[in-house]
């Protein structure tokens, strides 16, 4: 599925992730995702990632869309975007190679929480739902360690979350 959705927005399919294995290890000190993982493991898990470039500008990832992917930035950055209730958009983060986006609509099927912007030409490589359940199940070391590093991102993430709300009502206070 994610394939075509690439294309019709006029994005580049490159290849897959495991020719960029190197340049990807590069960006472990700045990965959550992949810190952890040795070559050959990115090597491995790039046979299952398909590499695509995205003009600044295009919408890698749109608010309110339901998507099955996830994407691990290699080069460039990520405007991630959320409109409020008047319809402006408002800035969450900005992303760059290295950092992963998308992953919560990887695991729950949910329409997408923001929209995501290349900022300027960016490199991602796509994990979708389907491909790692085929990761699990061909290579359950590889799969289980995605899926802890996943988990770890998205409570990290879910922390930071609740430490603002609170901040935000000791303000209001």
């Amino acid at each position: 599925m994610e394939s075509n959705y690439f294309i019709e927005r006029n994005m580049r399919r490159l290849g897959f992730c495991n020719t960029f294995a190197i340049e990807i290890h590069r960006l472990i000190e700045h990965s959550p995702l992949i810190e952890d993982f040795t070559i050959a493991e990115i090597t491995e898990l790039g046979t299952y990632m398909p590499v695509y470039e995205a003009d600044p500008g295009a919408c890698i990832i749109g608010e309110g869309e339901v998507g099955d992917f996830m994407i691990l930035i290699i080069t460039g950055s990520i405007d991630v975007v959320r409109r409020d209730r008047a319809g402006h958009p408002s800035r969450i983060a900005v992303v760059r190679g290295g950092h992963s986006v998308g992953e919560m609509s990887m695991i729950d099927g949910e329409p997408r929480f923001a929209s995501c912007l290349a900022l300027e030409p960016t490199r991602f490589a796509v994990l979708s739902r389907e491909t790692l359940t085929e990761v699990i199940r061909t290579r359950p070391h590889l799969g289980a360690r995605i899926l802890v590093k996943l988990v770890q991102i998205l409570s990290q993430r879910l922390r930071n979350t609740s430490m603002r709300l609170v901040a935000i009502q000791d303000a209001q206070r």
